[in-house]
């Protein structure tokens, strides 16, 4: 019988002592490639991906974020990742440490080795070691007292710390834990929106109730609409106009190309009276909103609103109660969205309209930069939304 190759031909293997060593190396330097992030002295790191145009920049020293952008191929340093992401789902705080703490009980742990003791005996003693300090932990465990909210804001300013807002650690702790405690206990984290934008301090970022989308009405559409209706769709608004370079038809005159676009455009008005008989006063598309469609929304006075994406539909839809339809022949079985009010705003540079009074009770965390360097606006522009999102309002709400 002949042999049966597992191994591909390129692979490299290593047994005993030499992959003993191999794993310790790769741990070890996964630990000291983010130990200098670590602690309110920690520094950040510049990591830069792709090439040319296509390239990316990034200024973080979180060690989840780190650790996600870099390739590794040694087995230990990937235990080492997969725990900082692990660390990072389940509590959101602490992926740094735990890298370090990981990366010098091995460094600890080679030395033993060198002193020819068995891996198993150093297995058990840290092991035992586990245990001593869990003990130690739950012994100084201090109960919350009556001021709740003291104890979180505590907990906010130790996370921030470390973090680019630790200029504003105050103020964006504020930010956290009122966020979190207007959670009533849900600890639902996808009912805080955080948007980002230029034209303020980072002192004037505030908290908010609603919803905004970066997605404006169309041309001669109302701009502000009370006790909102809302129907929310995934649907295709853009056939109201002949596409000839996709087109298969062959005519033999002009006049039947113009024939076929107003079949088409017949057809769309037919589209539309089918969407207004629903009565909604607003309609979200994720799909485009061509302009014959747009202008029979505005002569009914509907807003419709085109390309919200499809995380942004189905965020939507979540918020203001709704489910996304892809047909109107039934309208007796649609679930329509609502919310209190719909307007336009302007925040920082832009306008964006604002869904207040949603149904899920969503809260809006506002963050404002005044930032006048290209490289910043480039590459520091996500760093306080991991900051505040991950590694503040994830630990406070674990505490409650």
């Amino acid at each position: 019988m002949l042999p049966v190759q597992i191994l591909k031909d390129n692979a490299q293997e290593e047994r005993g002592a030499t992959a003993r060593l191999s794993s310790f190396v790769g741990a070890i330097a996964i630990g000291d490639l983010v130990k200098s992030t670590l602690g309110p002295k920690g520094m950040d790191k510049i990591l830069i991906s792709g090439n040319g145009e296509h390239q990316g920049i990034k200024v973080t020293n979180d060690g989840a974020t780190i650790l996600k952008s870099i390739g590794v191929d040694n087995p230990a340093a990937k235990v080492l990742v997969d725990m900082s992401m692990t660390q990072d789902n389940e509590v959101g705080d602490g992926t740094t440490s735990v890298t370090v703490l990981a990366a010098e009980l091995l460094k600890e742990a080679e030395k033993l080795v060198n002193q020819r003791i068995h891996p198993q005996t150093i297995i058990t003693g840290y092991r035992r070691a586990l245990g001593i300090a869990q003990n130690a932990l739950r012994s100084s465990c201090v109960v919350s007292g009556d001021n709740l909210k003291e104890d979180l804001l505590r907990i906010a300013r130790t996370t921030l710390g470390s973090k680019i807002l630790n200029q504003h650690k105050e103020h964006f702790a504020k930010l956290a834990v009122d966020a979190v405690l207007r959670l009533k206990g849900s600890g639902n984290l996808d009912a805080i929106q955080i948007i980002k934008k230029l034209g303020g301090s980072m002192n004037e970022s505030y908290l908010d109730d609603g919803f905004l989308l970066e997605k404006l009405p169309g041309m001669y559409q109302p701009r502000r609409v009370e006790k909102a209706k809302i129907l929310i769709a995934n649907t295709p608004m853009d056939t109201d106009k002949v596409k000839v370079f996709g087109s298969r038809v062959r005519v033999d005159s002009v006049a039947k190309v113009a024939e076929l676009e107003a079949a088409e455009k017949l057809k769309m008005k037919e589209k539309v009276d089918k969407i207004l008989a629903h009565k909604a006063n607003v309609f979200i598309n994720r799909q485009l909103i061509y302009n014959y469609p747009e202008q029979l929304f505005a002569d009914a006075g509907v807003m419709a609103i085109e390309h919200a994406d499809f995380e942004g539909i189905e965020r939507l839809a979540l918020v203001l109660g709704g489910e996304i339809v892809s047909t109107f022949d039934t309208p007796e079985n649609v679930k329509f969205g609502s919310c209190d009010l719909i307007e336009e705003v302007m925040i920082g540079e832009d306008r964006l309209l604002r869904f207040s009074g949603v149904p899920l009770g969503l809260f809006l965390l506002v963050f404002l930069f005044k930032i006048f360097y290209e490289f910043f606006c480039c590459c520091i522009f996500e760093e306080p939304e991991r900051s505040a999102e991950i590694d503040d309002l994830c630990p406070v709400t674990n505490e409650l």
